[in-house]
């Protein structure tokens, strides 16, 4: 039976910098963002890609549930999921996993996130969701990651994420090819440039860039979810 690990997100984060990491692994399948086609398919949200995101995917949870519970190829199976995408989903099917919440600081997050989509909201940005998902699990083998944490010193966090993952750590899993991987999902021409450009955990340059003033509101809604699961967070 295949080690089932759930990487819990926001978008503008560094889930997809740990998808391809976990990708390196000989033991690894990695699956990127399997219930979008069903978030779309439920809300108006006005994704870049939408329709052919939709047109990519199941659009029935039962069935994405389905395949993710028989998967049995490799010994480890690692799926990248945005909490926005998974928030409904029943506390059963979340527990079947190992679940890893990968958090980040909102100010740079939603700096980032209005690049692509100018005028993000609280459902957009992911922190409420994780810190839901992460209270409704009460889970205590629940793990958080820091983004920031990761960027200062990858091979350390990786390694504890691996102990308590109950698997080796591989040090493959700090460098990967620049370009994309054939797990992509379509979306990957509209919001992983930035990966596709590197070859392992670097932080980006644009990560210091100033919050427009519109976004301001909600940086102050989101901030005290993060700090709440910043204080959970493994640390170096």
């Amino acid at each position: 039976m295949s080690i089932k690990i759930n990487c819990i997100s926001g978008p503008r984060n560094i889930s997809t910098a740990i998808m391809y990491s976990f990708a390196q692994r000989n033991d690894t399948q990695v699956v990127d963002e399997p219930y979008y086609g069903c978030y779309l398919n439920q809300n108006n949200s006005d994704h870049p890609g939408r329709n052919e995101i939709i047109a990519s995917l199941p659009t029935d949870f039962d069935a994405v549930n389905k395949t993710l519970n028989e998967f049995d190829a490799k010994p480890v199976l690692f799926i990248k999921n945005m909490a926005h995408h998974i928030v409904d989903l029943q506390i059963d099917v979340l527990s079947q996993f190992k679940n890893v919440f990968l958090i980040r600081n909102p100010y740079p997050l939603i700096a980032s996130f209005a690049q692509v989509m100018p005028n993000p909201s609280i459902k957009d940005i992911g922190v409420k969701d994780e810190y839901e998902l992460y209270i409704k699990l009460n889970d205590p083998n629940a793990i958080i990651i820091d983004s920031g944490e990761l960027l200062n010193n990858p091979e350390n966090i990786l390694r504890k994420l691996c102990l308590l993952l109950k698997i080796d750590f591989d040090k493959k899993m700090l460098s990967w090819e620049i370009g994309g991987i054939k797990e992509d999902g379509v979306w990957a021409k509209h919001w992983y440039s930035n990966v596709h450009q590197s070859t392992g955990f670097v932080k980006q340059s644009t990560s210091d860039r100033q919050l427009p003033a519109h976004c301001h509101a909600l940086y102050e809604e989101a901030k005290p979810y993060y700090d709440k699961l910043y204080s959970k967070s493994i640390k170096n």
